[in-house]
């Protein structure tokens, strides 16, 4: 699975944009089909300027590749991430926050990667690299784009959200952050990991891991089968309502029999 403990899914990054030949990156997930006319797409928005764009994303709902590669279908039954803008009135528009930066599907400049140094590679596991590369774009005024088009469609496969099966690198990775940009990162999934007991602040900053995600955890993060994509604010939402309600009973009057 990608992204697990030990994989550098930044360094692997870094290596792809290093033997590429052109001077137009693009950026894939490997679980994502791109469209005919993503490279296209791209080429087109490259040309208006510099920047970092980012391409739509379709997810397709369970068995929708079972008959091979349909485009037409594929647009039928895709889907837009909820937590995630829609495109762009025009062929492009700005993007006014690094953390909606995602590298499951984006494009620049070969020129333009090389002055922002590539990802960061000390961010090793699941989480943390995306939001890391869209705080240096912003640190290095480079525009970040939403694009019209360009689009992929993302396979369905069951997934965790927010990520409690790759707790221990979301934990170290926003170290990391913070002790790089003194400020944190991946707030709600770490808001998520302490309503569940996960984890609890360590008073200076971090996070301490109290224990390992129960069947539980995994059975309130686990991506049902009707879903196309797993939501994070939706068990965020959850919990919060039950610590919500577990306020409201602790400062409730109690009880005395006569």
């Amino acid at each position: 699975m990608l992204g697990q403990s030990g994989i550098c899914l930044a360094e692997a990054r870094n290596v792809a944009a290093s033997a590429a030949k052109s001077d137009l990156l693009v950026f894939l997930d490997v679980d994502c089909i791109p469209s005919p006319n993503l490279v296209q797409d791209y080429a087109a928005v490259a040309e208006q300027g510099e920047g970092v764009w980012m391409g739509e994303v379709g997810y397709l709902p369970q068995s929708a590749t079972d008959n091979g590669i349909d485009f037409e279908r594929f647009e039928q039954v895709s889907v837009k991430h909820s937590e995630r803008a829609g495109p762009p009135p025009g062929m492009v528009g700005k993007c006014g926050d690094y953390r909606c930066f995602w590298s499951l599907n984006f494009a620049l400049h070969a020129r333009t990667f090389e002055r922002l140094g590539g990802f960061d590679p000390r961010y090793v596991g699941y989480g943390g690299e995306d939001t890391d590369f869209g705080r240096t774009i912003v640190s290095k005024d480079v525009p970040l784009w939403w694009a019209r088009g360009a689009k992929a469609f993302h396979q369905y496969h069951k997934h965790h959200m927010p990520p409690v099966h790759h707790l221990d690198s979301v934990i170290a990775n926003a170290g990391i952050f913070a002790a790089k940009w003194g400020e944190p990162t991946m707030q709600h999934w770490l808001r998520a990991f302490r309503l569940m007991g996960l984890v609890e602040p360590d008073g200076v900053g971090g996070w301490v891991k109290l224990r390992e995600p129960s069947e539980n955890d995994l059975a309130m993060t686990r991506q049902q089968e009707h879903e196309p994509y797993a939501s994070s604010s939706l068990v965020l939402e959850q919990l919060e309502a039950q610590a919500s309600r577990g306020n409201d009973a602790s400062r409730a009057p109690a009880m005395t029999s006569a």
